[in-house]
C-alpha cells in the first residue's frame, strides 16, 4: 500500500497542475493596474461576483475616477451606483471613509504595509493580501471562498476559518507564487471544483491522489 502524500508534496502537485491549466491566471477584477481601483473593487466583491463588480465599477469610476473624487462623494451618491453589488450602504461607507483616510494619512497613496492596509475602513486580511500580491508583488494568501473550499477538499487544511487557511497555506505555498496560486484556485473552483456539483470525473487532480473529497 502506497504511503499517503504529504501536504507539501500535495501542494507541489496542485501548483504544477493548476499552472499548466491556467498559465496566464490573473485577478478577474478589471482594475487597470490602479491600486485604488483594486481596493474599491475588492470591497465591492464581498458577497458579489467579480463579473458584476466589473460592470458596476465602470460606472462608479466614470463619475469618481480617483481617491480625491471618491472622498468628495456623498454616501448616497456612491450607494446609488453600487446597489447592484449588494450591502450597498455598508460598502459605500467603507469606500468613502477609506478614501478620506488615504488622503489624510497616506497622501492619497495605497500603502504596501499590512498594518497600514488593515487600518483602512472595510479592509481585512483578504483584501490586504490581494493588494499586496497583485499590485506590490508581495506574497500573501487570499483566503476567499474558493481557496478555503478547495484547500479543505485537498486535505491541505481542516478549517473554514480564513485566518487558519491563510496561515497554513503560507507554510505550504512558496512566497513568490502565492498570488498566482490563489488566482488559479479561483479559476479551478469556478470551472471544476464547484461548491455544488463539482466535476470530479473531469478533475485532472483526481488520478494524482491529492483530493480527499473525490475519494469519499
Amino acid at each position: 500500500m502506497s504511503r499517503p502524500l504529504s501536504k507539501k508534496r500535495k501542494t507541489q502537485i496542485i501548483t504544477e497542475t493548476l499552472y499548466n491549466l491556467y498559465p496566464e491566471a490573473e485577478c478577474s477584477l478589471e482594475f487597470e493596474n490602479d491600486p485604488f481601483r483594486l481596493l474599491v473593487m475588492a470591497r465591492l466583491s464581498a458577497q458579489c461576483t467579480d463579473a458584476r463588480v466589473n460592470i458596476v465599477s465602470k460606472e462608479l469610476f466614470k463619475i469618481f475616477p480617483d481617491v480625491h473624487a471618491m472622498a468628495c462623494a456623498s454616501y448616497e451618491e456612491i450607494e446609488e451606483i453600487i446597489k447592484p453589488c449588494g450591502l450597498f450602504r455598508t460598502k459605500a461607507k467603507s469606500i468613502k471613509d477609506m478614501s478620506v483616510m488615504l488622503i489624510e494619512k497616506f497622501d492619497g497613496k495605497i500603502p504596501s504595509e499590512m498594518d497600514a492596509l488593515l487600518s483602512l475602513p472595510g479592509v481585512g486580511r483578504k483584501i490586504a493580501n490581494l493588494i499586496r500580491g497583485d499590485h506590490f508583488g508581495l506574497g500573501g494568501i487570499v483566503a476567499d471562498t474558493h481557496c478555503i473550499r478547495l484547500s479543505n477538499r485537498f486535505g491541505l487544511v481542516d478549517s473554514d476559518n480564513p485566518a487558519v487557511v491563510e496561515r497554513e497555506l503560507s507554510k505550504l505555498v512558496p512566497h513568490d507564487i502565492q498570488s498566482g496560486y490563489c488566482h488559479r484556485m479561483v479559476y479551478f473552483g469556478r470551472d471544476v471544483c464547484k461548491a455544488q456539483s463539482p466535476k470530479c470525473s473531469e478533475c485532472p487532480l483526481k488520478p494524482l491522489k491529492v483530493c480527499i473529497f473525490s475519494s469519499n
